[in-house]
């Protein structure tokens, strides 16, 4: 009892009650949009909104440099020195800005050829040429979200999510409804950018939010430390989303786009409820494991995280496993019904992928650069082996039986690769 006491009193446990609102509001909104979406444009426009989707974040990832997660950890780190703290800021505004104008001209010039390859149809040309032009205020508005982080402004994160959530609701509603496929994949480009507004409204009373801090020369000493962060960003944006995007085409061509759909439908709901886990992650536990200095006290903090993560997941995950009909019928329709059949191997795909991601955020934490990349491509090119080979034999759900496998693996490799940390009886206080 007095060890559940703890728990309960722990930072986790309180970033993660407050964080829980947001997560609530980002999971109903993010259902209502499936529901709308799968209602009015069905499982070959769901496939099409994943591809576009996929397609998307690798621009974004690459806009901003992938130095996000290296903002948030310097800014936490070095909180105490507004030089420091400044220096970061002007040279991940510079870095952010120079490659979104890049990014958003590549995206313009290629909207043909890019709207043909990935949604199989030059008449979405128009949807990349807005894309290209809000580009650019994505990614100011996903840094400015990033130095929330970093300052540990949990209130100001909380409320720029619930916004943000809720923007992307009515944005969905209303261009799907008026507009259809093509207003769905309007809607999941142009409303992240939208939000940038909102951000400005909510951090323009931050302490740190001054054009003196942004304005001045490049650092290449920060730019350096940040080039850690963005080579692990972009490996992920290079290998997830194209890992995906190649799954999906290869289950169009050997099964059918409604199959590939119906596996898009059944990755969003692992995308909803994973929310859960995610945002506290990241709200709290990678500026913490920034701020740990020894093994001691980065153990101690793992293996709590673990007591309290991993019986989430276990609930969560038989939950949705015992509802799942339910669930199909709430938030799809009759279409979507052989989804079921997919439950199984990727909920225990996701219960091994959140027990990794715990280990696997000291790579982020600690700037364990060659060990994630090593990792990250591996284990995407293992995912897209074992989904070919399996689609082959069990259809879309060998999709499934092959998320499942890689991150058991994955599990397995994080667990050697740490064995000293985490298994290790004594350390140095």
């Amino acid at each position: 009892m007095t060890k559940l006491k703890k728990l309960l009193k722990s930072d986790l446990v309180k970033v993660s009650s407050l964080s829980s609102i947001s997560t609530l509001v980002k999971v109903l909104t993010g259902f209502v949009s499936v529901k709308v979406v799968a209602v009015l444009i069905g499982p070959g426009g769901v496939a099409l909104l994943s591809q576009l989707n996929n397609f998307s974040s690798i621009f974004m990832s690459v806009s901003n440099g992938g130095i996000n997660n290296g903002v948030t950890k310097y800014v936490a780190e070095y909180s105490g020195s507004k030089a420091k703290v400044a220096m970061f800021l002007r040279t991940s505004f510079l870095i952010t800005t120079s490659l979104s104008i890049v990014c958003g001209l590549i995206l313009i010039l290629g909207s043909y050829y890019f709207s043909g390859l990935i949604l199989r149809d030059v008449k979405y040309t128009s949807i990349l040429i807005v894309f290209g032009f809000t580009l650019i205020m994505y990614s100011l508005n996903s840094l400015l979200i990033a130095i929330i982080n970093g300052f540990k402004e949990f209130k100001r994160y909380v409320k720029v999510n619930v916004i943000d959530s809720i923007i992307g609701l009515i944005f969905t509603i209303i261009l799907s409804r008026y507009f259809g496929i093509y207003g769905a994949l309007l809607a999941a480009v142009t409303y992240q950018s939208i939000i940038f507004f909102s951000t400005l409204i909510i951090v323009r009373k931050c302490v740190w939010f001054k054009w003196s801090n942004f304005k001045g020369a490049f650092s290449k000493a920060a730019a350096l430390k940040l080039s850690h962060y963005s080579l692990m960003t972009l490996v992920s944006a290079a290998t997830v989303p194209v890992s995906q995007l190649i799954i999906r085409s290869y289950m169009v061509r050997h099964t059918s786009l409604n199959d590939a759909g119906i596996w898009s439908g059944m990755t969003s709901i692992s995308s909803a409820y994973l929310m859960i886990v995610t945002t506290s992650l990241s709200v709290y536990y990678l500026p913490r494991l920034a701020e740990i200095k020894n093994d001691f006290e980065l153990r101690k903090e793992i293996l709590n995280t673990y007591k309290i993560i991993v019986p989430i997941i276990i609930l969560c995950s038989l939950s949705i496993f015992l509802l799942r009909g339910i669930i199909i019928q709430v938030i799809f329709d009759k279409k979507f019904y052989g989804m079921k059949d997919l439950f199984a191997f990727q909920l225990t795909g996701d219960f091994f992928k959140m027990c990794t991601w715990i280990l696997a955020y000291q790579f982020i934490a600690k700037a364990m650069t060659k060990l994630y990349i090593i990792v990250e491509i591996g284990f995407s090119i293992l995912f897209v082996g074992f989904s070919c080979f399996l689609i082959n034999h069990y259809g879309n759900v060998g999709v499934t039986m092959a998320y499942a496998m890689n991150y058991l693996i994955c599990f397995i490799v994080m667990l050697i690769v740490f064995r000293k940390l985490l298994f290790k009886r004594e350390y140095e206080r």
